[in-house]
């Protein structure tokens, strides 16, 4: 019981956190290209990473650990940052956050697949119920859909899902802000060519609220977010805590609404608190 209170807590923390990140990514692409800005925060995190291994002496991972920091690295340190920004070139922040709700079924197959964990088959039936109204909500016409925008952003999700399930079964071993930290290393060599090829030509034009948003998702979205995210998902359960996913639209929507002044529409609200319903009983099962 101290141990799943424990993982819910921190995995509550880390959605929180997870909140700012489609609102500051919106905010910091409006003065920087998605690849700047995706390799810019991945250089700014791992510097983080690497003086906290630093500073704590950690050993290096083991061989046989490469590849799942590498699954972890496509998915949260490259593939999500990236495909969500560009997602966010042609849908607002408030329409890209519903689409959160499909992150409890994908981290919780990848749970399966690369966890080992075995759900019960009603936590399915509400998982793909929840994933069912977000499909729903991006298909119907708000106003502000976008299908290059949509694909994308379910491109970002399988990514993500996996990134999380990867790195939540890999923490069990190594911690969970070691994982992140690691993960960005790896990615260092490839992540500092791309911040220099797309750097821009003039800071003159970067807004502050640009630079703000690049802050944000560097140093809380990037590695401050993960050490709680990884923590809860290993100690609660991979499937389980995930589900805590789904009241991360809800948190998105009112940081969209009230920072970003972007429209918030009824459907968007309808269908974030249906997909809540849905988490509150695939959890019981899960």
């Amino acid at each position: 019981m101290q141990s799943a209170g424990s993982g819910w807590g921190n995995g509550l923390l880390g959605v929180i956190i997870f909140s700012g990140s489609l609102p500051a990514t919106r905010v910091a692409v409006g003065g920087f290209s998605a690849l700047f800005l995706t390799s810019a925060r991945a250089v700014i995190a791992a510097l983080l990473g690497a003086a906290l291994l630093g500073l704590l002496h950690q050993a290096r991972p083991a061989r046989r650990d490469l590849a799942s920091l590498t699954i972890v690295a496509l998915g949260v340190v490259v593939g999500f940052p990236l495909l969500t920004a560009l997602a966010l070139q042609h849908i607002t922040s408030a329409h890209s956050i519903v689409f959160i709700g499909l992150l409890p079924l994908s981290t919780a197959i990848f749970a399966v697949l690369r966890g080992g964990e075995r759900p019960q088959p009603l936590f399915w039936l509400f998982a793909v119920l929840g994933s069912a109204t977000v499909a729903g909500f991006a298909l119907s016409s708000d106003g502000s859909a976008s299908l290059t925008g949509d694909l994308l952003m379910v491109a970002a999700i399988v990514l993500c899902g996996l990134g999380y399930a990867e790195g939540a079964a890999l923490s069990r071993r190594l911690g969970g802000w070691q994982v992140i930290s690691w993960a960005l290393l790896l990615a260092l060599p490839l992540m500092v060519p791309v911040a220099i090829w797309t750097w821009p030509p003039t800071w003159s034009g970067v807004s502050m609220p640009a630079w703000i948003g690049l802050a944000y998702v560097s140093v809380f979205s990037m590695f401050v977010g993960f050490i709680f995210w990884y923590r809860g998902l290993a100690t609660g359960g991979i499937a389980r805590v995930g589900q805590l996913q789904q009241l991360q639209p809800f948190f998105g929507l009112a940081l969209a609404g009230f920072l970003l002044h972007e429209p918030v529409a009824w459907s968007m609200v309808a269908a974030t608190a249906l997909v809540v319903v849905c988490v509150f009983f695939a959890r019981r099962f899960a």
